[in-house]
């Protein structure tokens, strides 16, 4: 419940945020043009993204033959979870990590990389699978394109407001000065809310994860091995397009201290701690 509310409230902020930029630089007809802009370019992001990165990472589809013990699991947990069997895919990458897409619980996908299969046993992996499918239960590839719609609306009018500066209602320039301190800290203050959306949502998904299959502490052992043999081992796909990384079940790209503000992901000993908690509840 807590994640819920954090997010909610998160989106409150950036949806408040967009609206005090867009009505400082370009007033309401600014704030209408960036929006549609930005609408537009995540729509299209929304509805064919999953092909897209599924061939980015050129993930192969899996049945029953081809994959049985898996894709049970993975059949098992989604009717578990009420939710429609999503596609699965695998993908030959040696790094263990796994990813959920797709518009919503009727057109969703889960992969997973050979690497993950190797490295985890069947109960922790169970885990890993349910973890993704809270994610398609939760609809969070649409909470995180409406977060990725406003904050690609922010970053459009500050550019606007620091090549143009700002006008208020009446077609007025506004200050110089403070149209540049907004072209560059309201994309910076975007970012910040939209990671802090992404990381409410890992939180909940392994929440959800959890309850789904009913065993915290092999989501939260599977999370320290992923963590553990993910280090040191690439991953090309992610690295050729980091905009991808944040869909994974950890983010093969984040880093740790200042860095952790822009992290898609929370801490793995953060995340650990919160399910072992439950495991002993």
């Amino acid at each position: 419940m807590f994640n819920l509310v954090k997010t909610a409230v998160l989106m409150a902020a950036i949806t408040a945020l967009f609206m005090a930029v867009g009505s400082w630089i370009g007033g309401q007809a600014g704030m209408l043009i960036a929006l549609l802009v930005a609408v537009g370019m995540n729509f299209f992001a929304y509805w064919f993204s999953a092909d897209m990165v599924l061939r980015m990472y050129n993930a192969r589809q899996v049945d029953e033959s081809m994959a049985p013990q898996f894709y049970r699991m993975v059949q098992e947990l989604a009717q578990r979870a009420g939710l429609p069997m999503p596609k699965v895919y695998l993908i030959d990458e040696e790094a263990p990590n796994a990813f959920a897409t797709g518009r919503n619980p009727e057109h969703a996908a889960v992969a997973a990389t050979t690497g993950i299969l190797r490295v985890l046993s069947e109960r922790e992996l169970r885990g890993v699978m349910a973890h993704e499918l809270a994610h398609v239960a939760h609809r969070d590839i649409l909470i995180s394109t409406v977060s990725a719609t406003m904050a690609g609306a922010i970053s459009m009018l500050a550019n606007f407001a620091g090549l143009f500066g700002g006008r208020d209602e009446n077609g007025r320039q506004t200050n110089f000065i403070a149209s540049i301190a907004i072209a560059l800290l309201a994309p910076l203050a975007a970012t910040v809310i939209q990671m802090a959306i992404s990381r409410a949502r890992e939180f909940e998904a392994d929440r959800g994860g959890a309850e789904l299959s009913g065993d915290p502490a092999a989501l939260a052992s599977a999370l320290e091995k992923i963590h553990r043999y993910a280090q040191g081992v690439p991953m090309a796909p992610a690295e050729a397009h980091p905009e991808t990384a944040q869909m994974m079940i950890m983010n093969p790209l984040s880093g740790g201290g200042l860095r952790g503000l822009f992290s898609t992901h929370p801490s793995t000993e953060e995340r650990v701690t919160r399910l072992l908690a439950m495991a002993r509840r």
